[in-house]
């Protein structure tokens, strides 16, 4: 029997077959329990999305990355003569940004879409539409829903309800956002790819979990310079209970005519197993790209600098960036009309994520000031304070505060005053007024 791994995608006349019985494709098709199960390992355990989320290493870099993405502010902007802003009469605006359906928040929405691509390689949802108007999204669950392909090729969706009912949802109401791609089209699962470095963590976590259970103990033999009698290894299988139960309570037995105990097993130091584990958080962050640090990691220092800000900076553009921009991409693509995409365009706000400390913000938002690059207006938005309006609203720069499209425009009194101030500095008289 070949391995499910190599098995071959049905034909044409079976796939016509298998779909007037009602069998997913997806069920025949090796690549499915890959994806289901994992892929293989020398570890020899199972590694899916239910065993990968019981390693701590795991589920911190799952939460961290979902979570994050998750409470950044996502809207939708306007193009407009005087700038961008937010397009709160958009469709899409209270969806996104607000709530996706009636039953989840946005965070609990983009948690769930951001866990599924970082663990399966797609996050999938359902469209909820008015016409072509997308007015709703729902989280589709990766465990309950089969992707295949009918007699003609076309993608198929069946989806189990909580209730056990099944229904197909139709291709054009199915949204895709892939994560990392090989193949330009659908996203590659971690579990499959990763299967190996995650087999060997569930692997030491079980033999530690195994090895507590037996109070730490190793195994050990008792030798004997004799052979003994029938009756007398009967006694000493009782005998030797109380000397198992001495060792285990860190007793000392009293041994007798020759009798020695030796170990035969291997203890944790020499198994090395805190380090394999320490070793295991650190492949497992290298395969989100998380620094060991934001996962309470910390064995060693971290390089991306020393301040928070330098720290956020990196994780931001390092780690966030490429789901964030997969995500703004996604929206634009196929759930903007191509007349939109000349006026609309989905953006997250990540400034929240840059806030150092308030010492430094201040300085920051002084210089943007000072230079005329930001309002007043605008830095109390950022701070999250009503806008106080009239020269609040103005750009202003250092050269006493003026409003920028005022410089070079002095009253005469200023220039006359400059002039005076000039003639002091180089010491040279008023001319004489004439009569």
């Amino acid at each position: 029997m070949k391995p499910l791994t190599q098995a071959r995608r049905p034909g044409r006349i079976r796939a016509a077959l298998l779909e007037w019985l009602g069998v997913p494709i997806q069920l025949t098709d090796g690549s499915f329990w890959s994806e289901f199960y994992g892929g293989s390992n020398a570890a020899g355990v199972a590694v899916n999305d239910q065993t990968v989320l019981k390693l701590s290493a795991v589920w911190a870099c799952a939460r961290l990355i979902s979570e994050s993405i998750a409470t950044l502010p996502l809207n939708m902007y306007e193009r407009t003569s005087a700038g961008k802003r937010i397009a709160q009469q958009h469709a899409l605006q209270f969806v996104l940004h607000d709530q996706p359906n009636v039953d989840s928040t946005a965070a609990m929405y983009w948690e769930a879409m951001v866990a599924a691509m970082l663990l399966r390689g797609n996050g999938r949802a359902e469209r909820l539409t008015v016409g072509d108007r997308t007015v709703g999204m729902v989280f589709l669950d990766p465990n309950r829903l089969s992707v295949g392909r009918d007699s003609r090729g076309e993608r198929t969706y069946r989806y189990r309800e909580l209730n056990g009912t099944q229904r197909d949802i139709p291709r054009d109401r199915v949204w895709t956002i892939p994560g990392f791609s090989t193949s330009g089209n659908e996203g590659v699962s971690v579990l499959r790819y990763g299967a190996e470095v995650f087999g060997s963590a569930i692997a030491a976590g079980q033999a530690a979990s195994s090895m507590f259970q037996n109070s730490l103990t190793t195994q050990h033999v008792w030798k004997i310079d004799r052979v003994l009698r029938p009756e007398q290894r009967e006694e000493f299988k009782k005998l030797s209970r109380t000397f198992d139960r001495s060792l285990e309570s860190s007793g000392a037995p009293v041994l007798e005519a020759g009798m020695t105990v030796e170990n035969i097993g291997i203890n944790p130091d020499e198994a090395q197993l805190l380090e394999s584990r320490a070793f295991s958080v650190e492949e497992i962050c290298r395969w989100f790209r998380v620094p060991p640090f934001m996962v309470g990691h910390s064995e060693k220092s971290t390089s991306w600098g020393t301040g928070i800000e330098q720290q956020m900076i990196g994780f931001l553009v390092f780690t966030l960036a490429p789901w964030l921009r997969r995500i703004e991409q996604a929206i634009s693509k196929d759930l903007l009309t191509p007349a939109e995409r000349t006026r609309f365009y989905p953006k997250f706000a990540v400034e929240g994520l840059l806030r150092a400390d308030s010492q430094a913000r201040a300085a920051f938002y002084a210089v943007m000031v000072s230079n005329g690059i930001l309002t007043r207006d605008e830095v109390r938005e950022l701070e999250d304070r009503e806008p106080m309006g009239g020269n609040a609203a103005v750009l202003t720069v250092q050269s006493a505060m003026v409003p920028i499209d005022a410089l070079g425009q002095g009253t005469p009194a200023d220039a006359q005053a400059a002039r005076a101030a000039l003639r002091a500095f180089l010491g040279v008289e008023e001319p004489p007024i004439e009569p």
